[in-house]
């Protein structure tokens, strides 16, 4: 598949190192200079221009693509360049990178309006990231597969952890919950009963909604069920503003800080159930004052990673059990993770995987990505001509590559938990982790 990227910022660079392998990339990207580090990191071509004007995208070959992304930071060019592509080309599948909910709103009324055949929302993608972390205590990822029906996490095991020491065996005690994989020293390993559980290891588990949320409750027992957590949101920007309006869609009365006199106001107006409060959030006298160390999780939204980094220190001093803190530089994550924010969240990231999980070929439905690179978790709807088709889980396994491990089955609509004996029929939605060292062969077979 011939594929254009415009822009070769974070978002694009790392959507181009995805598919590189897979696919004929093409990036085009108006610094000349960035054009050709990216020439020397990967190996796609480049064209130096703007990516909105006709004769650039000519010169990049959008007449021929199969798909243009746009992703720079700007939305307005991001519209323009796949207007301007579909104008050109007609056929190529256009996807626009965008920011303010505005044009998602008018391009939902119309699907295909602007030119554009489909629209990731980075601010409403990592608010929804944000609030699929905040109702599981202790975890640093989660994401949904099979409509909602099945959810995977990752956690991280903290000294203290009722789990640590534990066997998976012993910690697995759960109906409808896979203990798919351990992140342990930045390798991945596939568990099998006896495999000890340690502190620091980060364990991801793939099952029902309901079992994934109790196993949560037993790595953080202290935590607040969350219908009666108490959230606090630091800025009300347009990440703050779409965390706080979800968490209320959820039940939640959150707190949100923002200091612009006539932003509070309007937030005010259009979040009825989030107490809004006018002040500076780095004036401890003010923290102190509304008590946000009685927080269960604070959010910090702020316009600067360096603000959202003395956000969550702050917090934590004053005793907030857990902080978030969107990062606007994906480098900065694993960093800001290590002095001490529990989830660092980039924005970037989270709009380069849903890009990807668009563009990626094959039988898979929904992708995600577990710590960038590290594996995936596949949703793939079995046909009557897969392989796995008529035969139990445990025969299968034996032609899949060891690191695959099958962690959940839809049937109809219904959960249904994986055993040995659990025979795959046609139309099963059957969701695996996968090893990324193992991910070409693995999807071979799937």
């Amino acid at each position: 598949m011939r594929v254009v990227i415009i822009g070769a910022g974070q978002v694009g660079e790392s959507i181009a190192a995805d598919l590189q392998h897979d696919h004929d990339v093409v990036v085009v990207e108006n610094r000349d200079e960035r054009a050709d580090e990216l020439t020397y990191a990967l190996d796609v071509l480049t064209v130096s221009g703007d990516g909105t004007e006709l004769s650039t995208l000519e010169d990049a070959g959008a007449a021929d693509a199969d798909m243009v992304l746009a992703t720079t930071d700007d939305d307005e060019t991001n519209i323009v360049a796949c207007s301007t592509a579909k104008a050109l080309s007609g056929s190529a599948f256009t996807i626009a990178r965008i920011k303010n909910t505005k044009y998602l709103r008018t391009w939902e009324r119309d699907e295909g309006a602007f030119g554009i055949d489909f629209m990731v929302c980075t601010n409403l993608l990592t608010a929804e990231s944000i609030v699929r972390v905040v109702g599981l205590p202790a975890a640093r990822d989660a994401d949904v597969f099979a409509n909602g029906r099945v959810q995977m996490a990752e956690f991280e095991v903290s000294e203290g952890s009722p789990i640590a020491d534990q066997t998976v065996q012993e910690a697995d005690r759960f109906d409808s919950l896979t203990f798919a994989a351990i992140l342990r020293n930045g390798d991945v390993e596939i568990p099998s009963g006896d495999t000890c559980i340690k502190t620091g290891d980060r364990v991801v588990v793939i099952g029902s909604p309901r079992s994934v949320q109790q196993f949560a409750r037993t790595l953080a027992p202290e935590v607040s069920p969350e219908k009666s957590a108490e959230v606090v949101v630091i800025g009300g920007s347009e990440i703050g503003y779409h965390v706080c309006r979800l968490l209320e869609e959820r039940g939640l009365s959150p707190r949100l800080v923002e200091q612009d006199p006539d932003r509070a106001r309007k937030l005010a107006e259009d979040l009825p159930e989030t107490l809004v409060m006018e002040s500076d959030a780095t004036d401890m006298g003010f923290l102190e004052r509304e008590h946000i160390g009685d927080a269960d999780i604070l959010v910090s939204t702020l316009d600067s990673d360096e603000k959202n980094l003395l956000e969550c220190l702050l917090a934590e001093r004053l005793g907030v059990e857990r902080t978030v803190a969107v990062i606007d530089r994906t480098s900065y994550v694993d960093l800001f993770e290590t002095v001490g924010v529990d989830v660092g969240l980039s924005p970037r990231e989270v709009v380069a995987e849903e890009i990807t999980r668009f563009t990626q070929s094959g039988s898979a439905e929904n992708i995600a990505f577990i710590e960038t690179d590290k594996a995936e978790v596949l949703e793939i709807e079995l046909d009557d001509s897969s392989p796995l088709v008529g035969r139990t889980i445990r025969d299968a396994v034996g032609d899949l590559p060891e690191g695959v491990v099958i962690g959940a089955i839809t049937r109809n609509k219904e959960f249904i938990v994986p055993r040995g004996d659990t025979e795959l029929h046609p139309g099963d939605h059957v969701v695996v982790f996968v090893d990324a060292a193992v991910l070409d062969e693995a999807m071979e077979t799937l």
